[in-house]
């Protein structure tokens, strides 16, 4: 959906390319570190679990009843932005970050860890509110090389997700013994808080400010003075709550199919991702060291996903590659849970399954900008967003039920997170097609 089709008279300020590649750059850092934060608590959970003496099925609960509050963080946050603006909205998601990582640093039981752990929801939405105001400063950039690539650049700044499960693996691995699991997520609150304040310096995006300008016209009883400007820069001039406007006319089709598609898909993200050290150590019978060693060469591999699939959906479209990489991906965690044996074969198939599960996620995001208008732009991606979390919650529940009815971690991972990933490469080719957002 085009932000400014040709039937406008009137363009968008350009953004010039220092200020494109700044933005750039501290929102890669931003979902880094919040990446950071979202994947300790699972790559810690055998660690938090034995301190507190819990079982599988309660460790796998407690991470169920995370996921039930990180969602209603996460929902809350799109429309949110669409009202303070994309700028202040990534001010408040980074803080989030930071805010999560210090209060699980003072965990004293379950409970409490549950409650603190919303607030990663905040962190969770960083790639949802990137991808908004990434996807509407690409469209009037002066920097002709991001514009003509600027899926392969988000691509870039959307692989902060490997690097951070990558980060997160490493630093566990050297300073666990050091400074414990506490010490663990303190150390990402410092980051957050010093990108917290660079972004103040970023500038709203043009097409935010002239939703401002509508709004206000609007507000002072001037709506034919409203329609007739968003008419001259060729916008949709119906005001609309954002919430609504995703659930109506061409938006409804794609809400609905990516809405689901992100639901499914979580099932593979919740248990090959989040929670990789326990199916390599329960599953796959890796020691926890072994689990972070691996997750860090995994990780590496995965972030070349990234890239890959930002470069080719340029090229050939978002959907299809999502789409295909996400079967490819389901067959591949199949093979991993069902006929590898040794390092070597686990290594490399769990690395290629990674490679093609969190890989499309760099055209997902940027497709899914393209798929509203700014009205609604950060609901829309926002939303969508947060539906990962239900799907991790169901995930959750059906591998907690069969955890305690006896099955073993590689069925559940298999029954659940192979074929859920599977699946949802199915869905995606229901998605309508879109156009690249313009200025």
């Amino acid at each position: 959906m085009t932000t400014a089709p040709s039937t406008g008279v009137r363009s968008f300020p350009r953004v010039g390319v220092k200020a494109t590649r700044r933005a750039t750059i501290i929102a890669f850092f931003a979902w880094l570190f919040a990446v950071y934060d979202y994947i300790l608590f699972g790559t810690l959970l055998p660690e938090i679990g034995g301190h507190f003496g819990w079982s599988d099925s309660t460790a796998s609960l407690v991470s169920t009843l995370v996921s039930v509050g990180t969602a209603v963080v996460a929902l809350a946050v799109g429309p949110i932005v669409d009202r303070i603006g994309r700028r202040r909205g990534m001010i408040l998601t980074v803080s989030g970050t930071a805010v999560a990582s210090a209060l699980s640093a003072a965990t004293p039981g379950a409970g409490y860890l549950v409650g603190v752990r919303a607030f990663g929801g905040l962190g969770l939405s960083e790639q949802a509110v990137n991808a908004t105001y990434l996807n509407e400063i690409y469209a009037v950039t002066e920097d002709e090389k991001i514009k003509k690539r600027r899926g392969l650049i988000y691509s870039l700044v959307q692989g902060g997700w490997p690097l951070g499960v990558l980060l997160a693996s490493a630093f566990v691995a050297i300073f666990l013994p050091l400074v414990g699991w506490r010490g663990c997520f303190l150390l990402a609150v410092f980051p957050a808080v010093v990108i917290a304040l660079a972004r103040r310096g970023l500038k709203e995006s043009p097409q935010f400010e002239l939703e401002q300008r509508l709004r206000a016209l609007r507000k002072q009883g001037k709506a034919d003075e409203a329609a007739a400007l968003a008419g001259e820069y060729g916008v949709s001039a119906e005001p609309s709550a954002p919430l609504a406007a995703i659930f109506k006319g061409a938006a409804l089709r794609n809400t609905l199919v990516l809405g689901f598609a992100w639901l499914v898909n979580w099932f593979g993200i919740q248990v090959f991702s989040v929670l990789g050290t326990t199916v390599l150590t329960a599953g796959k019978g890796v020691s926890f060291t072994g689990s972070l060693v691996m997750l860090i060469v995994i990780n590496a591999i995965g972030y070349l996903g990234y890239v890959f699939h930002g470069w080719i959906g340029d090229r050939f479209g978002r959907r299809n590659v999502i789409a295909i990489g996400w079967l490819i991906s389901g067959v591949l965690f199949t093979l991993t849970l069902t006929v590898a044996s040794g390092t070597v074969a686990v290594v490399t198939l769990y690395s290629l399954g990674m490679f093609f599960l969190i890989g499309p996620y760099a055209a997902l995001l940027f497709y899914m900008g393209e798929c509203y208008d700014t009205r609604c732009r950060a609901t829309g991606t926002a939303f969508l967003n947060a539906l990962s979390q239900p799907g991790a919650i169901l995930a959750g529940v059906i591998t907690t039920a069969m955890l305690a009815s006896g099955s073993n971690w590689n069925t559940a991972a298999l029954l659940v997170g192979a074929v859920g990933t599977f699946a949802s490469g199915l869905v995606m080719f229901a998605a309508r097609k879109v156009k690249t957002l313009e200025a």
